[in-house]
Order: structure tokens, then C-alpha cells, then sequence
């Protein structure tokens, strides 16, 4: 009897202590590259060895192919005044880039940047990558929307469970990794159910000193070498190639 009493408190002091949260994962700097300071940083990504970057505000917004090596511009195109440049994802030949409230993705031609169409969307334009199979894109809350890669129409939602604003995404091996704006926070996703899979602090990243509130970290893509990461920010004088592996591996 005294031994199933004690058995019972074990059951529910363990039901009691909850789920565990996402593990934490470490973030290790590999290298680190040039990063134009005048970079507004929105979108993010590395495809056959050529960086897409999107760059925002109003009246100064320009999509560019960067040389990653070097951080030198080797084309760039600018955005109509009355657009605020936001999150990019590559597909096939193409580039879908978001704007932030002027409810607009546009459509370009990979190699020359050039604007092939639109398509139109609610809420804001915030983050935006391509999993292979559909686009997957965020507006500025804890909700992530699936849009089809050729139409951009809606194709499904997931909640993410995590109190922030998700903003520049990238996808890959079946995850999505989200910066949570204004921190220096990345997290990794499960899209089918929105769990957190994981948390990394980004806090030793970025300049220091006197800058801009609104120089936060905002940008992430994968590296040419599989496991690794390239990261950056808005107007941060580097990107940092990292590896994000979890505590105690």
C-alpha cells in the first residue's frame, strides 16, 4: 500500500512539472563576410551560389544579387517609391518579393531581376520562402500562411506556437526557420503543426555601440555547405556564416 501511495505521487508531481519547452540551440560562427551597411535587410537567399537579397523602406527599397564571398552588389533593381521591399523566395527561374502593407508580391525573372508580373494578398508582406512544394510566408504575427508557388493563392494555415512577430524565413529539410522581430531570436518550425522545434540566441551577433532601434537581426539563409546558415541583419556591417547545433551535442 505505502509503496503504490508513493508511486502515485511520483505520477503526479511528473504530471504536474509540464512539458518541457523547445531545447535551446547553440549558435557557432563560422566565418563572416562583408555586409553593405546601407542594406535595409528584408529578404534572404542563397540559390546556385548567387545571394538574393531584398532591401526595404519606403522610396529606397531594391531587390540585389550579392557575390556572398565578398558582399559585393553584382545587380540590382529598385522598387517603385510607393513600395517598401519585404521577404523573397526563389522558385525554379523565378523570385516572388513581398511588400510590407502595399498588399502587392511581385514577380521577377531571376537573372535579370526584371518585374514578370503581381499578384495581390491580405494583411501585411513580411517573411517568405519555398519548402519545393508550396510558398510559405508571414505577416508580421505568430500565423504562417502556405500560398501556391505559381498563383500565389492561399493553400492553408499554421499557427506557430510562439508569442512573436515571425518576419524573414527560410525553408529547408522540412523545417522553417523564422527571425522573431525586434529580437535577436531564431526559431525552428514544424509547418505541419506550428511546434517550435527550437530556440537559438543570436544575442553576440551584430554591431555594437550606437545604432539605429530598428537594426535588428533580419535575415537568414542556408550556406553552401549543408548544416550551415548565413545571417545578417538590417544595416549591419556583416553576415555571419553559423551552424546551429542543440546544447550538449
Amino acid at each position: 500500500m505505502r509503496a503504490a501511495v508513493l508511486l502515485l505521487a511520483v505520477v503526479l508531481l511528473t504530471g504536474c512539472a509540464g512539458p518541457a519547452g523547445p531545447p535551446h540551440l547553440r549558435v557557432e560562427v563560422l566565418g563572416t563576410m562583408p555586409h553593405d551597411t546601407s542594406a535595409f535587410t528584408e529578404g534572404y537567399e542563397l540559390a546556385d551560389g548567387v545571394l538574393y537579397e531584398s532591401t526595404g523602406l519606403q522610396g529606397s527599397s531594391t531587390l540585389r544579387a550579392v557575390d556572398p564571398r565578398t558582399g559585393r552588389v553584382q545587380r540590382s533593381v529598385d522598387l517603385p517609391a510607393e513600395y517598401f521591399g519585404e521577404g523573397i523566395a526563389v522558385v525554379g527561374d523565378r523570385i516572388w518579393q513581398l511588400t510590407w502593407q502595399q498588399n502587392v508580391a511581385m514577380l521577377r525573372d531571376r537573372t535579370t531581376l526584371e518585374q514578370l508580373g503581381t499578384a495581390l494578398y491580405q494583411d501585411e508582406g513580411w517573411g517568405l520562402c519555398y519548402d519545393g512544394r508550396r510558398l510559405v510566408m508571414s505577416d508580421g504575427t505568430s500565423l504562417l500562411t502556405f500560398r501556391d508557388p505559381r498563383t500565389f493563392a492561399v493553400t492553408g494555415h499554421v499557427q506557430v506556437a510562439h508569442e512573436g512577430q515571425l518576419n524573414e524565413l527560410e525553408c529547408v529539410d522540412g523545417s522553417v526557420w523564422a527571425n522573431v522581430y525586434p529580437t535577436k531570436t531564431i526559431i525552428r518550425v514544424d509547418p505541419a503543426s506550428g511546434a517550435v522545434q527550437g530556440v537559438a540566441d543570436l544575442s553576440a551577433l551584430g554591431p555594437t555601440g550606437d545604432t539605429a532601434a530598428d537594426d535588428v537581426l533580419n535575415g537568414i539563409s542556408v550556406a553552401p555547405t549543408p548544416g550551415e546558415f548565413l545571417v545578417t541583419g538590417k544595416r549591419w556591417p556583416l553576415a555571419y556564416r553559423v551552424r546551429f547545433t542543440r546544447d550538449g551535442s
